[in-house]
């Protein structure tokens, strides 16, 4: 829908073909988007309160990863709500200002979570590189310090973004070839030249999410470097142990962005984008419970002890 301008029209809602080519299967995709994004909720769920009840994960290492699981939850619920809705319905469309509002939690959520996969490295660092003096470095108030950074850095650069796209005219389409509104194919309504946006865009990129690479592999070197020198085996296995789980996170959340955003664009690439997107919007988020599941032991035990305490009171009271 628009309304008129002079001899311009305005954009007052959006409308979605990203699943319009896929009529008979969304039924299905709805039973397996709604699947993923159930056991991303229970996934990262548990991961935070495990973290919490147990006094031995109240650690900076755990309450990054806590954050991590909130995030995923948040960023998750971003899209796949409406998402779920628009595969139900005949008309998938979204208005102007829910798309605006859509874009920028998308943007706070993602900027945030590339700013606190550096944090989680860097906190590796100091415990591996310099373990006798972890815990005068990563004390409370900087562990709290370093994540209230990440959160209002997140929010400055979405605010910035945002402000930026949707200040725009919107005057050539209102058909996104996407399922939710991410920033490039929303860049391909607007009328005008978009090569000074694209810019600040891209400058913007860089800050966000080359940086935060760029000391997330600085971190790693020394890791690395220091475990190497260690003289015992059992002493390597350990150091590198605690930090696969989030090695493994980093390549997921960093492999499907930089493919995403970094990549030169293309007039043939919006199936590989919109793919890419389903990748990384709904299905990565449901790794990461899994991976620190799986190869933490802390958190396993952790988790192990508190579905032990659940059944002992469904038993005594049942």
């Amino acid at each position: 829908m628009r309304e008129g301008m002079g001899n311009l029209t305005a954009v007052t809602e959006f409308i979605f073909l990203g699943f319009s080519d896929l009529q008979d299967l969304q039924p299905l995709l709805f039973v397996l988007v709604l699947l993923i994004y159930l056991i991303t909720l229970i996934g990262n769920g548990l991961i935070i309160t495990v973290t919490v009840a147990d006094l031995a994960l109240h650690t900076p290492m755990y309450f990054f990863l806590r954050n991590l699981s909130v995030l995923e939850i948040c960023y998750t619920s971003v899209i796949i709500p409406k998402t779920l809705t628009n595969l139900l319905s005949e008309r998938q469309t979204i208005s102007f200002l829910g798309c605006v509002v859509q874009m920028y939690f998308f943007i706070f959520f993602g900027s945030t979570e590339c700013g606190l996969l550096a944090i989680m490295s860097y906190d590796r660092y100091v415990a591996i590189c310099n373990p006798m003096r972890y815990s005068l470095i990563m004390n409370r108030k900087v562990t709290l310090s370093l994540a209230a950074a990440v959160w209002i850095a997140g929010s400055m650069v979405a605010c910035e973004q945002t402000v930026a796209i949707f200040t725009l005219p919107f005057c050539r389409s209102n058909k996104i070839n996407h399922f939710f509104c991410d920033v490039l194919p929303i860049l391909r309504l607007v009328s005008t030249d978009t090569s000074f946006i694209k810019a600040i865009l891209a400058f913007l990129t860089v800050l966000v999410i080359v940086l935060p690479f760029l000391l997330i592999i600085a971190s790693y070197t020394s890791i690395i470097c220091t475990i190497l020198k260690m003289r015992s085996g059992e002493g390597r296995r350990k150091a590198f142990s605690t930090c696969s789980s989030h090695l493994i996170t980093v390549t997921l959340f960093y492999g499907s962005t930089f493919v995403t955003y970094m990549r030169p664009s293309s007039n043939g690439s919006v199936d590989i984008d919109r793919a890419i997107s389903l990748f990384y919007t709904i299905i990565t988020p449901t790794f990461n419970p899994i991976i620190y599941s799986l190869k933490n032991k802390e958190v396993k035990e952790a988790l192990r002890k508190l579905l032990g305490r659940k059944m002992l009171y469904l038993i005594c009271f049942p």
